[in-house]
């Protein structure tokens, strides 16, 4: 992704959010979408659309949409060792199967209301009509099976608890509890599974998990940090390597 791709995603995202929010001085005005700030020269001119400063490079998989950006620049990565927010990646990442990542995008915070906030031992309580009500909820993904996975996913989450003490300890030892730092150049290089992923996937189906194929735990890998999958020209690829140094 060259500089001009970086240059239309930061105008795009300019475009999509309005007016910038307040001056920084200096002709450079600046907006906030989702925690990120964008900084623009002289937007009233028409050729500040050529003057965006602090363009930035990134995964070519990010989209321009506000929802992928944020994501990626903020989320995607970070290495995650809260058992909720890794029970709730593992449902996410199985609900996008056949589906578009952007799509879960948009329907996280439905997802998170719906499930509610993701905390395991609620969701493995869940009855046939609980179930039924969630198939009805146009917030998300209405696929009985991947519900139904949820559910069953949770309460193999809890036996793993019980057994490993924590989900964390438990998926993060197929990395020896240390992310693992790669140095893709390019979307193509990138795996869709590894050997690391096709062992998670096993270990999981076997303990009653669903939705848990080898692509699909590859995916939760990268989301949750245990692999550092931002291409080496992504800007967050130096600040993700940095975050698993001791």
């Amino acid at each position: 992704m060259g500089s001009d791709t970086s240059l239309l995603i930061h105008c795009m995202v300019y475009d999509a959010c309005g007016f910038p929010n307040g001056s920084l001085g200096n002709n450079i005005w600046g907006i906030t979408v989702k925690g990120i700030e964008y900084v623009f020269e002289n937007p009233f001119n028409p050729v500040y659309m050529r003057k965006t400063i602090m363009a930035k490079e990134r995964c070519a998989w990010c989209e321009t949409d506000p929802l992928s950006l944020a994501y990626h620049d903020q989320q995607w990565g970070v290495p995650i060792r809260d058992d909720r927010k890794l029970f709730e990646m593992l449902i996410l990442e199985g609900a996008q199967a056949g589906l578009s990542w952007m799509t879960i995008l948009k329907k996280m915070e439905n997802y998170r209301r719906a499930f509610d906030n993701f905390e395991i031992k609620l969701v493995a309580a869940y009855d046939e009509t609980k179930i039924e009500a969630l198939r009805q909820d146009p917030g998300i993904v209405r696929n009985r099976l991947k519900i139904s996975a949820a559910v069953k996913n949770a309460n193999a989450v809890l036996r793993i608890q019980d057994e490993f003490g924590s989900l964390d300890a438990f998926l993060w030892r197929y990395v020896d509890s240390r992310p693992q730092q790669n140095a893709w150049k390019t979307l193509s290089e990138i795996p869709a599974n590894t050997k690391a992923s096709d062992a998670m996937s096993k270990d999981l189906k076997q303990r009653g998990c669903s939705f848990v194929g080898s692509t699909i735990c590859y995916a939760f890998m990268q989301s949750v940090g245990m692999v550092n999958d931002h291409t080496t020209n992504c800007f967050r690829y130096e600040e993700i390597r940095r975050l698993a140094q001791p």
